[in-house]
């Protein structure tokens, strides 16, 4: 297994496994086969698993815990707090970055978990009235404690990265990259270069659309939450239908499949890439694993950027939890 480094020092696979999809979002779940999945990760040599505490909500990493106890020395364990769920209302979205919520996320994580340590903690969301400095300081204290090996950060701004670098040593920006979203390119992927921080893309598969999976929302589960996303509705689904079509043919002038080459343009951009794909299967996982395997040139990397426009739609629906949550961080 190829292997980049988060930071100064954090070794992980080339690739991750995004855990999310295995407990909810995209469908039904299989526990059994999300169990294999992992499994077989670990024995093709995957090494960072990337869980959060709101998936399920909390089911996802009771789910990975048990699935990586016997193998726990071998996995580098990815988890985040911040976004929290109200019980009797799961659609809604909150954000709670306070130190003592910090330390009560990270206690509950490792008991969910099954283990004493988490390798790299996240926080989800930024929390707009909470000062950075005062939540990394207790992500910081937890490191100290040994409870946690290195800290990260998801969808932050330039700035904020900034103070929470001056405040402890991050080893990772997790944040959307792929080829249908790549406005972390202008000001984000600098900064954490920059900085040196590792950049750790989620839904490098645009959600699965760029492996030609979808073509219609009636297609996904009724829970789906795609169903509701403006990226797959009316006609912003027509436009992004030829961004598949376009991969699809650059896909084939290479002999691998649409999936494998949206993975190797992400891993092209950098050896500080450590994409984190997300399936529930074991044949779409040893699938993108294949994508380790490609050679893109600079021409070809050129090429495919130059040719591949942006996705048509918002991330998030104005109206769901999470879009009043990317309104308010802007």
């Amino acid at each position: 297994m190829k292997t980049r480094v988060l930071g100064a020092d954090l070794e992980v696979s080339a690739l991750g496994l995004g855990c999310m999809g295995m407990s909810e979002f995209y469908g039904p779940g299989d526990d059994a086969e999300s169990t294999a999945t992992i499994h077989r990760a670990l024995d093709l040599g995957v090494t960072l698993f990337d869980t959060s505490d709101i998936y399920g909500p909390h089911t996802n990493e009771v789910l990975v815990g048990r699935a990586i106890a016997d193998r726990r020395d071998q996995v580098v364990l990815a988890t985040k707090f911040g976004i929290v769920r109200d019980p009797a209302n799961p659609a809604a979205r909150g954000i709670n970055g306070r130190p003592e919520y910090v330390r009560a996320s990270a206690e509950a994580s490792l008991q969910r978990l099954g283990t004493d340590h988490i390798d790299l903690y996240y926080q989800h969301r930024p929390d707009p009235s909470v000062p950075v400095e005062d939540t990394v300081g207790a992500m910081a204290e937890l490191v100290t404690a040994g409870k946690v090996r290195y800290l990260g950060l998801s969808e932050v701004t330039p700035d904020i990265l900034r103070r929470a670098q001056a405040t402890h040593p991050i080893a990772a920006l997790q944040t959307e990259y792929s080829l249908w979203y790549r406005d972390v390119e202008d000001e984000i992927l600098p900064t954490a270069r920059e900085l040196g921080i590792g950049f750790v893309p989620y839904s490098p598969l645009g959600r699965g659309f760029l492996t030609g999976a979808v073509t219609a929302v009636d297609e996904l589960a009724d829970d789906d939450f795609r169903r509701a996303n403006p990226r797959f509705q009316g006609d912003n689904l027509v436009a992004n239908q030829r961004i598949v079509e376009l991969v699809r043919e650059l896909a084939a002038e290479k002999s691998v499949t649409p999936a494998q080459l949206a993975l190797a343009w992400v891993l092209g951009q950098g050896e500080d890439m450590v994409p984190i794909p997300g399936t529930k299967r074991r044949r779409y996982l040893e699938e993108n694993l294949g994508a380790l395997e490609i050679e893109l040139t600079p021409e070809d990397l050129r090429r495919i950027g130059e040719a591949v426009p942006q996705a048509v739609g918002s991330r998030y629906a104005a109206t769901s939890s999470m879009g009043r949550l990317a309104a308010q961080q802007k």
